[in-house]
């Protein structure tokens, strides 16, 4: 194994256990994946907690996907493939959590699917883009793989209905960086929802927009 390899599962753990630990996900619930060095990946596996992962218990794959060691993987595979598919370079790790917040939001009405969170801060817009609401899915069912295969790699976040946010990123960092930035802006959405709040204009939106390459459109 690789030095980076190894670098990688710590992170992976470390990562996951400070997500675990500030309450952004409970239980054995929400699941985690890297891209390594030579194309393959490391993922959470099934049935684990965000709190106690193991380094050397993360279920490996080769670059073509085929399972090649550690545990068995979460059954939630179809959401990482999907999207390393169709973001290609711009994923490089992938979280996916049952944060509080970001499921109450996704139940409410009148939320739009094409974009569900205001913009009422800056940096959920550099961040995070715009973030689609996916419908309801059986968990581990594929076709939630279908459904953001149906983006065409337009969107960086997802939240899934009843369910939860997935968001890919460059690098684990910046993938764990968004997903909290998605569950403190579902968190101020909540908090503001009904006393119509001064949110960021049009033209402040797409200001930020150029200046830092935010996906938009």
């Amino acid at each position: 194994m690789s030095s980076s390899e190894t670098k990688l599962r710590e992170e992976i753990c470390l990562i996951a256990k400070s997500l675990f630990d500030r309450g952004l996900t409970a239980g054995a619930s929400g699941n985690i994946s890297a891209r390594t060095e030579d194309g393959g990946l490391l993922v959470s596996p099934t049935g684990s907690s965000f709190g106690r992962l193991d380094p050397a218990r993360l279920s490996r794959f080769d670059d073509k996907l085929n399972h090649i060691g550690g545990d068995k993987p979460t059954k939630e595979m179809p959401l990482h493939s999907a999207f390393y598919d169709t973001r290609g370079d711009k994923a490089g790790a992938i979280v996916h959590l049952h944060s509080c917040h970001s499921v109450a939001l996704s139940v409410l009405p009148d939320v739009d699917p094409d974009n569900m969170l205001p913009p009422i801060t800056a940096y959920g817009v550099m961040r995070l883009g715009k973030v689609a609401l996916l419908p309801y899915f059986m968990p581990g069912d594929p076709a939630m793989g279908g459904a953001i295969r149906g983006l065409a790699g337009k969107r960086s976040a997802v939240v899934l209905a009843h369910h939860g946010p997935v968001v890919a990123g460059k690098t684990l960092e910046a993938a764990a960086y968004a997903m909290e930035e998605l569950e403190e802006t579902a968190k101020l959405t909540l908090m503001t929802r009904g006393m119509t709040p001064n949110l960021l204009t049009e033209a402040q939106v797409q200001g930020l927009v150029r200046e830092f390459g935010v996906e938009w459109d």
